[in-house]
């Protein structure tokens, strides 16, 4: 797939879902928790022991039923080696030139993290395919409104601190996803499943306002 279609495909439920664990072993776990609940988009954090390996076991396992990223890329090495892993697309807390360039020379998406309007302007004139706003506990949704009255192309993915109740105040500000961690995963296989089901209900009956009349060009999902 091209880069826009990967990127729509990613946030696709408006939510992509963090997996950052202590072992490969819970991380597997949680990104099975979380792939049985309904999410068919996560990351899987660099941070994580042996994260690429769970990269690459996800990838060939699930195919085109779910979208696997690397999350927490911080420079050209980590990303070219995810990109080598069968990540489908970057995630990274900082904003780095190399990072962006390493993965669209390989067609790969890549959602830099920025945290004022000057970093989300710069990271658009490096070609990122979206920005992660992070973290997001630093704002709330009304600065992104805010934010969007002069900036309505930025697609913005707030990710940090994001739950299941504002999560759809995000949408509704703007956003077009939204990045959860422990937010979504945390519990057992059941109470994970019922949170899922009632995020990505409350994610899909979220309307965006409009800003102006315009609509941000990074809203993917209509």
């Amino acid at each position: 797939m091209y880069r826009w279609e990967i990127t729509r495909a990613a946030l696709a439920q408006r939510v992509f879902a963090i997996v950052r664990s202590k072992t490969y072993d819970e991380a597997s776990a949680t990104a099975d928790t979380l792939l049985s609940a309904g999410i068919t988009s996560l990351e899987i954090s660099l941070t994580t022991p042996f994260a690429l390996e769970a990269v690459t076991t996800l990838t060939r396992e699930l195919g085109d039923d779910a979208v696997i990223g690397a999350g927490t890329v911080l420079d050209a090495v980590s990303a070219r080696m995810a990109v080598d892993a069968g990540a489908r697309y970057l995630v990274s807390p900082s904003l780095d030139a190399e990072v962006i360039a390493t993965g669209h020379r390989y067609g790969v998406p890549v959602f830099p993290g920025v945290s004022t309007p000057t970093e989300m302007v710069r990271a658009l004139e490096l070609g990122a395919d979206a920005v992660k706003l992070f973290p997001a506990s630093a704002h709330d949704p009304s600065w992104l409104r805010d934010v969007r009255a002069a900036l309505p192309q930025v697609p913005v993915l707030p990710t940090g601190g994001v739950t299941v109740d504002s999560a759809p105040e995000w949408i509704a500000a703007g956003a077009v996803a939204v990045g959860m961690g422990a937010e979504l995963s945390a519990g057992d296989r059941d109470t994970v499943a019922k949170r899922a089901a009632e995020l990505l209900t409350r994610l899909a009956d979220a309307a965006p306002e409009p800003v102006d009349g315009a609509e941000a060009v990074g809203s993917f999902h209509r």
